[in-house]
């Protein structure tokens, strides 16, 4: 039987436990599905999102364009939804794998960039509104913090052989956070109003984002110092 440790480190999650979600990774078991195959799935769905963020500028109706948030926020959902399945399948259905721990990352890297640089280019506000930044290089400048938050908890397990999932802007948190704010750009566009929710969202994943990376690094030194780590 697998334990946990085949499939690399995991985040606790709730969800894991709840009715749905196991019935669900029993189907995905039944339907013969490979863990690594539903972590391929998850780019798919980012692509999705991608997809809609990325028409909705094109988008000349109100229902148009509330249509292509939905179905932003739906793929980045389905996108969460593949993340708790491949690990699930992986390791409570036993069939995790020698490459599964290169899988459970790499496509997770690669739709965190799809679905953040897909929302920097969904929205273009009115130049009288007062922003940080331009959207677009807000969208590409999240990805990045995205990649390196990853990237110092990656490089805790190589230094210290523990990974810690710390946020404020952990995974999940920044796809709750663009869900939040594609659904409230939603309503603004229904309202015919210019959708500044998507905007601020970013900004809520670029600040916390910054705050992860900087908690993570600092927990990294503060092992490296005891005594025992020596």
């Amino acid at each position: 039987m697998s334990t946990p440790q085949d499939h690399g480190p995991r985040r606790e999650l709730k969800s894991r436990n709840t009715g749905w979600a196991r019935l669900l990774a029993r189907w995905a078991c039944a339907s013969h599905l490979s863990p690594n195959a539903i972590s391929l799935l998850s780019i798919v769905f980012a692509t999705v999102s991608l997809s809609c963020f990325l028409g909705v500028p094109e988008q000349g109706t109100p229902l148009g364009s509330a249509l292509l948030w939905f179905g932003a926020a739906a793929g980045i959902q389905l996108r969460l939804l593949c993340n708790l399945m491949d690990g699930m399948v992986a390791v409570e259905g036993g069939r995790a794998s020698a490459t599964g721990p290169i899988f459970n990352e790499v496509p997770d890297r690669v739709a965190d960039v799809f679905i953040l640089v897909g929302a920097g280019y969904s929205t273009r506000m009115d130049p009288g509104v007062i922003k940080l930044f331009d959207t677009l290089p807000l969208g590409w400048s999240c990805a990045i913090l995205a990649m390196a938050t990853a990237y110092i908890r990656l490089l805790q397990g190589t230094l210290t052989g523990q990974q810690s999932f710390i946020g404020p802007m952990a995974k999940q948190h920044r796809m709750a956070v663009l869900t939040v704010g594609a659904l409230a750009a939603l309503v603004e566009s229904l309202y015919g109003r210019e959708p500044v929710a998507i905007y601020w969202a970013l900004v809520v994943i670029f600040v916390g984002s910054i705050l992860t990376f900087s908690r993570r690094l600092s927990l990294i030194v503060q092992t490296l110092k005891k005594p025992s780590s020596r």
